[in-house]
């Protein structure tokens, strides 16, 4: 099995990758796909060495050795930063997992599996389709033009979903922001839940989808008068159905205000 020890500023390439697994600390990670061969350009690294290697069934991984997947947040009460700036390219049908303790990342392009944990680092995922589960503890999440099943998971992490078009979308999270600009597909379903943190969601003024938006003692607010004020001691709640359509979108919080706007007409 191939291993490189990087030390310093390299490149590499791959006659193929068919999964991804890479794991750093801070710094900056760019995961792009691309139809070119398979490349690893690591253009800034401290002291640290990252250790890569190339299986016999494909798959690339680049990591710190003593950094697992299920370890990363062991390192919020670590010492050093194990400082690294990459970029890898890997076909867009490749399986991705990325995990970051503090580092940014930027992973785009994929279309079938993609894994993104992440402590504090920001994360943005740019067009990113098929099966997307992201967690982190308190870093932001921003989805660009999303397309098929996104799962969110945060402590105190924002959500920002911008043109997005879901077929599932399940995003909990304890107090972070979730703000979400998507359009419903027909069949598509949108759960979003927080305690404290605030929602707002925009959809297009001729949504089709039965519409739920409940807080234990938040404010609601919504621009569709289709939806019918069911609010009861304890419990605030507008509900409706918003034309016809298979499409659900339900949004709740304990404490957090929850806004649905509607989209002007183009």
């Amino acid at each position: 099995m191939p291993q490189w020890t990087i030390e310093a500023p390299e490149h590499l390439s791959f006659d193929s990758v068919t999964s991804l697994n890479v794991r750093v600390v801070a710094g900056r990670l760019a995961v792009l796909a691309s139809e070119g061969p398979p490349t690893l350009e690591v253009a800034e690294i401290d002291t640290s060495p990252l250790i890569v290697t190339h299986d016999e069934d494909g798959t690339l991984t680049v990591a710190y050795r003593d950094l697992t997947w299920d370890g990363l947040l062991g390192w919020l009460r670590r010492t050093g930063k194990r400082s690294s700036v990459l970029t890898i390219t890997v076909p867009k049908d490749c399986p991705v997992k990325v995990g970051v303790v503090s580092a940014s990342a930027v992973v785009a392009g994929f279309e079938r599996r993609t894994h993104v944990r992440s402590v504090s680092g920001e994360v943005v995922l740019d067009g990113v389709s098929g099966d997307v589960n992201a967690e982190t503890v308190s870093g932001d999440v921003e989805s660009r033009a999303m397309e098929g099943d996104l799962a969110f998971k945060s402590v105190s992490g924002d959500l920002a979903v911008a043109d997005g078009v879901p077929r599932r979308l399940r995003a909990n999270t304890i107090s972070g922001r979730i703000t979400a600009d998507l359009r419903l597909s027909p069949t598509g379903h949108v759960t979003f839940n927080s305690v404290s943190g605030d929602v707002m969601v925009r959809v297009p003024h001729d949504t089709e989808a039965d519409v739920t938006i409940r807080s234990t003692s938040g404010k609601l607010g919504t621009t569709f008068p289709e939806l019918a004020n069911l609010s009861s001691p304890g419990s605030r709640t507008l509900s409706g159905r918003l034309s016809g359509g298979m499409a659900s979108l339900t949004a709740t919080t304990v404490s957090g205000d929850v806004t649905l706007l509607k989209g002007e007409k183009e």
